[in-house]
């Protein structure tokens, strides 16, 4: 699974000229379902959602990265988002190969928002509409904007593995001949 999480004094969602949800100071939280994920993924990003330190110390604002949404006792508004598994690299035109199949991405989502709510407030916990067209409206705060993924993947610094450094040498050696 994979998230943007983005820190927010406000965010709503509107579908058919119509607020369906919205939340003051919280997070905005973007969610594509893969077609591998399974439920230690919803038990990775729920965790991580709701511990991450995005917030300032109220007592000391100065002190950036103190304190998780939990800390604030702020809101959340989750968005079914499955574009974040896009691949954009062949050509122009998306391919959503990797996104999860609408109905079983629709239990899998459901399943994610159940667990979030059991493991905060079922109250701060808001949802867009799975499957809609949505306007999706927010102020950022910051902007403070992480993408998280339940996979654990990073890019990789190639200048720390000989390994790497040499398949990049080569690649470039033979591009110039």
């Amino acid at each position: 699974m994979r998230a943007v999480i983005q820190r927010v004094a406000s965010a709503s969602v509107t579908v058919d000229n119509e607020v369906i949800s919205k939340i003051s100071k919280g997070l905005l939280v973007l969610v594509g379902i893969g077609t591998d994920d399974i439920m230690s993924d919803v038990s990775t990003l729920v965790n991580k959602i709701l511990s991450l330190r995005m917030f300032s110390d109220a007592s000391d604002p100065d002190k950036m990265w103190r304190r998780s949404v939990k800390d604030i006792d702020g809101e959340i508004l989750c968005v079914s988002q499955f574009t974040l598994f896009a691949n954009t690299s062949k050509g122009n035109k998306p391919d959503f190969h990797r996104a999860m199949a609408s109905e079983p991405s629709r239990q899998l989502y459901a399943t994610f928002l159940d667990k979030l709510r059991q493991a905060y407030k079922p109250d701060k916990i808001q949802d867009g509409r799975f499957g809609a067209m949505m306007d999706v409206s927010l102020t950022n705060d910051g902007p403070v904007t992480f993408t998280i993924d339940s996979r654990k993947w990073e890019y990789i610094d190639s200048s720390k593995s000989s390994k790497a450094s040499s398949s990049v040498d080569l690649v470039q050696k033979d591009l110039t001949h």
